[in-house]
């Protein structure tokens, strides 16, 4: 087929140079630190991918750099550098000892590959070789690095694809630690705000799980069910002005404040990615977001607590619904849901994971879902290790499915967000030529 015989070119671009490890700098001793109810049901999720690239020169010299923050870095954020394991209840939790192999770090060419031909990728695929871990689930980080830093050179700069283990960390850590890794690379002597790191403080269950690993857990491209297209879309602060004045040209029938940008944004993402799906005015659609409970747990937790602390937040409507009612109605739906999710409905919704432990898998999104992670609040364009910010920062192949949205703060600043969405091949490409959806400014 054509399309492997593409791959496999893309593939040999990507040469492995040399695999070695970086453990915090000093000694620590044995560290254990309980996963709690917040952080288990990501267990057989699959390690989280970022990808950053860079305009630099001088590779052999910034990988050093590179190694020489993370050592300084991982002695605040140590729990990276450890494993997953068990206690004799079979509870699970980050381990940490001086002995351990610490982060992975593979470096890497391709020297075929530039700036520009990846900024102007829509989909993951030639991303794929340039990120590690790709289709290992959160669980082998019972014998895996929960952390893989991939550093590969190409033409014109240099791609960083970071694999992060899903089940210790959420986004908000992990963009807590990659700026605190760059602040070091950039000349700070120390971590200017340390991880908070007792994760039992926000909850103190011990929970058993009885998991074991599938019998072949790399399935990367084992992706049953439809076949998926991912892109990329821009919106300028034009754009995003234009999508939140439409949603509240009529306020919000509460009289409660306006819809907020993100709320603007999910509905006009749910409304015309429903739309492409051509659904029948009865079928279900769901809309889901994970939403950051730091501030909303009772008593609330710092910001930089490390972790995970979010949920999974859902709301239900009609395609028919969606579509035949002014925007207003949307935006309500998803208003009404994340306010509704407060320190007593986490309490609940803990309360009943726990009496009957699931672990998620993307089938629980919903029928015909659209799910929001990541946050346009997110200063990835900030994450400078002292060459300058990125040129491009996407997410890799690792958890999506049909309806997977990542939102990312624009490149080009201000108010404008990126919105990266994985959908079924025919329906993106109605969506690509649905003009009001598109908005070109």
């Amino acid at each position: 087929m054509a399309g492997d015989s593409g791959k496999k070119e893309e593939m040999s671009k990507v040469k492995i140079i040399s695999t070695s490890h970086v453990k915090p700098g000093k000694m620590i001793g044995r560290k254990e630190c309980q996963l709690v109810t917040f952080d288990l049901p990501y267990l057989a999720f699959h390690y989280n991918q970022k990808l950053l690239f860079y305009k630099c020169g001088e590779f052999e010299e910034k990988v050093e750099k590179l190694k020489d923050g993370l050592r300084v870095v991982l002695e605040e954020f140590y729990q990276l550098a450890g494993k997953l394991g068990k206690d004799e209840d079979g509870v699970f939790r980050v381990e940490y000892d001086d002995d351990m192999d610490g982060v992975e770090v593979v470096e890497a060419t391709a020297m075929e590959i530039g700036i520009e031909e990846l900024a102007a990728e829509d989909g993951t695929a030639s991303f794929k070789d340039l990120i590690p871990y790709n289709g290992v689930l959160n669980l082998e980080g019972l014998h895996r690095p929960l952390l893989s830093v991939q550093v590969t050179k190409l033409t014109d700069g240099v791609a960083m694809g970071c694999a992060f283990n899903h089940a210790i960390l959420d986004g908000t850590s992990t963009w807590h630690f990659m700026s605190s890794w760059a602040q070091i690379c950039s000349g700070s002597n120390s971590v200017s705000v340390s991880p908070f790191l007792e994760r039992t403080k926000v909850r103190n269950t011990r929970v058993k799980l009885d998991l074991s690993l599938p019998p072949n857990p790399v399935n990367g491209d084992a992706n049953q069910g439809p076949q998926l297209r991912e892109k990329l879309f821009r919106f300028s602060e034009a754009a995003i002005d234009k999508i939140k004045s439409k949603v509240n040209s009529t306020p919000p029938s509460d009289s409660s404040k306006p819809f907020s940008t993100f709320q603007a944004l999910a509905y006009h993402v749910w409304h015309h990615v429903t739309l492409a799906r051509e659904l029948k005015p009865q079928d279900y659609t769901v809309f889901t977001l994970f939403a950051d409970c730091r501030k909303r747990v009772d008593p609330p937790m710092p910001e930089s607590y490390f972790g995970n602390l979010i949920h999974a937040i859902f709301t239900v409507t009609a395609a028919g619904l969606l579509s035949a009612n002014p925007p207003q109605f949307g935006a309500s739906l998803v208003k009404k849901a994340i306010e509704a999710h407060n320190a007593k409905a986490i309490e609940e919704r803990n309360k009943e994971w726990e009496a009957a432990p699931k672990i998620f898998e993307y089938k629980d999104a919903g029928v015909n879902c659209v799910a929001v992670g990541s946050s346009p609040r997110f200063k990835v364009y900030d994450v400078d290790f002292g060459w300058g910010k990125p040129e491009g920062v996407r997410s890799g192949s690792n958890n999506r499915f049909d309806g997977m949205v990542y939102l990312y703060q624009g490149k080009s600043g201000g108010r404008s967000i990126d919105v990266e969405i994985a959908l079924e091949a025919g329906a993106l490409e109605k969506l690509e030529k649905d003009k009001e959806f598109v908005l070109e400014v």
